[in-house]
């Protein structure tokens, strides 16, 4: 990743023919009106300052990229999901519990073991991954893994490893991505090198993904990273490597499909604007279908090796999707369809109901007031679906009519604010979706301005403050205050809020209700920790934390929403223009 701003090399003043003009440089620091001399306009500004006149792209990339990996190391000293909590322990547990299953089970036997006790319910990108690890985990100890006896196994040895296995995860995958996608986006924003190397920071250090994959413990980095990946690839041109690489993030988790929709219209759209580009589709749909094919082919090719094998699958249950297929036992394509069904069947867990828990989305919000669990679940299953297909139409319409490379985190941002509010068996933890691609709003053009940086910083806290309740259990609250709130401070969120210090140009409207917010997060952690609540409705705090949350991530949607379409309303001015310009 280039930091530096281009130096023209000195000679004769030939250009090569095939070199361009170097994008204007956009400074983000503001002039003292007084002492007319740039100085820091917040925070994280004033912290790398001293590197704004650094030569080199080397001088400020690893200095940011110690500092983040030392942020996740440390929060992952505290506990972690599960920890000493029977007899299910938590998301640790699971996670360790898929390593050994896939280390010790044959590959037909993984979606099927003993779904009692953190049965395996993710894609098989998660499963090879688990199993990488598992390997690398096994060499070093290999009661770590030990099938049936390590269930709930707290060695702090393992705890190092499995800390260690998401800090490389993130780092093989997250940060590469998000290195790359800011210096293009950056490039193709004329955003200056320096304030690149800012966005990047304030990107890479939020609060939200470091507490849930390092400290609660999971590895929704990854995932993230083949998104951010497949962003990098569309705003280079290369679709085919783009669609390649969501697959890869659906492939690792499914609630990728958060973002499905909003990718799917802008390659739809590319195929048919500015004219229909039938290499382009071909191209696409045949890196689709490559990619699924590959990432279930080891699932294929051992139910093909077991039925070669003979080995008997009268122990393993057909899935409710395979009760309407015509396919006898005998079927050398039954193996095949039923690993294939059982996989779907644990990925997609719609027999779990609207809800598990209490999350700040649409419904659990609505459930408060008017019992949702009365409704049949097929009814309620309809009407998600119909109010999710509602919320991403209009962003996935942009992106279709309008396919341009600087609405794409915007027109993910809308579509997964969409899917989290009001779609079929959201978790808290899924707020990290919406909020990742508003963050990449932090590299665009005027992404550091006080406004967008105003909107950004909010939607954050907001979404860390929604996940306190899951990070109480886990006994996270003090890396939960020390990572958000300084992270706050960083991004300048209290001169924001006041207006001081040259950010007045946010406006007073915003100003207020983003204060209003955080009054109302800060008296909730007042009255959660010194007032008890009712014997009769002890969830009272996690009920008004989910209606505050749900009301907030509303107001993020429809912001973003506004944003995408007075992007486009002026883009689409700026594209008429032009044409008329070369009509004339």
């Amino acid at each position: 990743m280039s930091l530096s701003t281009h130096k023209p090399r000195r000679g004769n003043g030939h250009r090569s023919p095939r070199s361009s003009p170097a994008p204007p440089s956009r400074p983000s620091v503001r002039r003292d009106p007084v002492a007319s001399s740039q100085t820091p306009a917040f925070p994280l500004q004033a912290l790398l300052w001293s590197a704004k006149g650094a030569t080199t792209r080397w001088t400020v990339l690893p200095l940011v990229l110690m500092t983040v990996g030392l942020y996740r190391w440390s929060a992952g000293l505290w506990g972690y999901s599960g920890f000493q909590v029977p007899p299910m322990h938590g998301d640790f547990e699971a996670q360790r519990h898929w390593m050994e299953i896939t280390l010790h089970l044959p590959i037909t036997q993984w979606y099927f073991h003993d779904l009692e006790w953190w049965g395996l319910d993710y894609p098989p990108l998660t499963a090879y991954h688990s199993w990488i690890c598992g390997k690398l985990g096994s060499l070093i100890n290999p009661q770590w893994f030990a099938l049936h006896a390590s269930r709930g196994l707290d060695d702090p040895s393992l705890k190092v490893f499995m800390r260690a296995t998401a800090l490389v995860s993130e780092y093989l995958t997250y940060i590469p991505a998000m290195c790359f996608f800011v210096r293009r986006f950056a490039l193709m924003q004329r955003l200056n090198a320096w304030d690149a190397a800012v966005a990047l920071t304030a990107i890479l250090l939020q609060p939200g993904l470091i507490l849930i994959d390092h400290a609660h413990f999971q590895y929704n980095a990854v995932m993230l990273g083949f998104v951010v990946a497949s962003l990098s690839c569309l705003v280079s041109g290369k679709y085919a490597w783009a669609a390649t690489f969501f697959v890869g993030a659906l492939g690792f988790k499914q609630m990728a499909l958060y973002y499905a929709p909003a990718i799917f219209a802008y390659l739809l759209g590319s195929c048919l604007a500015p004219r229909i580009d039938i290499a382009r589709f071909s191209g696409l749909a045949s890196a689709t279908v490559v990619s699924f094919a590959v990432l279930f082919l080891p699932l294929a090719l051992g139910a093909f090796y077991d039925w070669y094998q003979k080995v008997p699958l009268a122990g393993l249950t057909p899935p409710p999707l395979m009760q309407n297929l015509p396919l006898s036992l005998a079927s050398p394509f039954y193996p095949v369809v039923l690993q294939l069904s059982q996989s779907i069947h644990r990925i997609f867990p719609f027999a779990r109901g609207l809800f598990e828990d209490k999350v700040a989305n649409f419904w659990c919000a609505a459930h408060t007031f008017h019992k949702l669990h009365h409704y049949p679940t097929q009814l309620l299953q309809r009407v998600s679906l119909g109010a999710t297909l509602a919320s991403i139409l209009p962003p996935c319409v942009t992106l279709g009519l309008l396919p341009q490379r600087r609405l794409l985190p915007l027109g993910l941002a809308t579509t997964a604010w969409g899917f989290f509010l009001f779609s079929f068996q959201v978790h808290e933890k899924s707020v990290l979706l919406p909020l990742m691609p508003m963050l990449l709003l932090l590299a665009g053009e005027g992404g550091l301005a006080p406004t967008t940086r105003a909107w950004v910083t909010w939607a954050n806290v907001l979404g860390s403050w929604t996940m306190f309740p899951l990070l109480k259990r886990d006994e996270l609250r003090v890396p939960y205050f020390v990572l958000t709130l300084f992270w706050a401070w960083l991004m300048g969120a209290h001169n924001l809020i006041i207006g001081s210090k040259g950010e007045m140009s946010v406006n007073v409207w915003t100003r207020l209700l983003h204060s209003g917010f955080y009054v109302a997060m800060s008296a909730w952690h007042i009255g959660e920790a010194f007032v008890a609540p009712p014997k009769d409705k002890p969830d009272i705090w996690v009920v008004v934390n989910v209606l505050i949350g749900t009301a907030g991530f509303g107001i993020c949607y429809l912001w973003c929403l506004w944003r995408l379409m007075q992007g486009a309303s002026f883009g689409s001015g700026r594209k008429a223009a032009s044409h008329s310009k070369k009509r004339q």
